[in-house]
């Protein structure tokens, strides 16, 4: 599902208007994404968190070639699912 379609989803849903549909979307991640890049972790209740961990400088392998290269230290996002999204799901 594409932010396009969830705000289609939301529009049917509640009848909003797909405009405000589509900016009430677009400002629900923009927040999620301002938090994490502050380092915040986000909890959304009965959905799952995402929160910012910090990655290690490493040394890797091109695949196609065997060479070694050194990945360097970043910041990743990890995403874990509620108990109850996980019931839903499966």
């Amino acid at each position: 599902m594409t932010p396009t379609q969830l705000a289609a989803a939301l529009d049917a849903r509640t009848g909003i208007g797909g405009a405000l549909a589509a900016e009430i979307t677009k400002a629900v991640f923009d927040l999620i994404a301002a938090e994490l890049a502050a380092g915040v972790k986000v909890s959304l209740s009965g959905f799952g968190s995402f929160e910012v961990r910090d990655r290690a400088a490493r040394t890797g392998r091109n695949p196609q070639t065997g060479t070694q290269l050194v990945i360097p230290a970043h910041r990743s996002v990890v995403f874990r699912p509620a108990a109850a999204l996980r019931e839903r799901v499966n």
